[in-house]
């Protein structure tokens, strides 16, 4: 794997509501709203997504957009404890082709243990966390799912191991138990279709 880190996000689809206005950074004003994008299974995947203000006026709620971009990670730390927020930063709006897309292409490294589990059919599923550099000394922490076959070879993986994948990124409801009781959340991931060079 080369040295120069790789995040590329590639979305197309349905856009579910008006942008409202997120954060201010660097005298640039983010927008925030949320895309639909089918899978083949039927399912979808409801995403999260920053826009600068200049591209918002081609964001319509109920028509399809086109974009590149990355996806990145914030600590939050509110007052209850820490929590990794994960978006799609919008660089480039691109005409529709009139199909779904959810295409990711990451490189980075390994920064805590794998965990290998099974699903409760009794499918091999691996937990990874990637560290994924920005420019200027920022980086990116970015939770990774592999399944099957290749979850595996992802299991063998040590600490510090450079690794380079495609895949998607997935949303996915999950109850989580508080002091105030029970309440839905929604995790963002992405689920790898095939690893690359190195990670074969």
């Amino acid at each position: 794997m080369s040295d120069i880190s790789r995040n590329e996000v590639e979305l197309e689809g349905l856009v579910l509501d008006t942008p409202a206005f997120s954060h201010e950074n660097h005298n640039t004003r983010f927008y925030r709203f949320f895309m639909e994008i089918p899978r083949l299974s039927g399912q979808q995947d409801t995403l999260p997504v920053l826009i600068p203000e200049h591209m918002t006026a081609q964001v319509i709620p109920g028509q399809a957009l086109r974009l590149q971009g990355q996806l990145r990670s914030f600590n939050n730390r509110s007052q209850q404890g820490r929590r990794l927020v994960l978006s799609i930063h919008v660089q480039t709006l691109l005409p529709c082709q009139g199909e779904p897309c959810n295409r990711i292409r990451l490189s980075g490294r390994l920064c805590k243990p794998p965990i290998l589990r099974r699903t409760p059919l009794g499918r091999s599923i691996c937990d990874l966390m990637l560290a994924v550099p920005r420019r200027y000394g920022r980086t990116d922490y970015l939770p990774v799912i592999v399944w099957g076959r290749l979850a595996m070879d992802a299991a063998a993986l040590p600490v510090s191991a450079p690794v380079e994948l495609e895949g998607r990124i997935q949303s996915r409801l999950y109850t989580k138990v508080t002091e105030e009781g029970a309440c839905e959340r929604t995790a963002y991931e992405v689920s790898v279709m095939q690893f690359l060079e190195e990670a074969e």
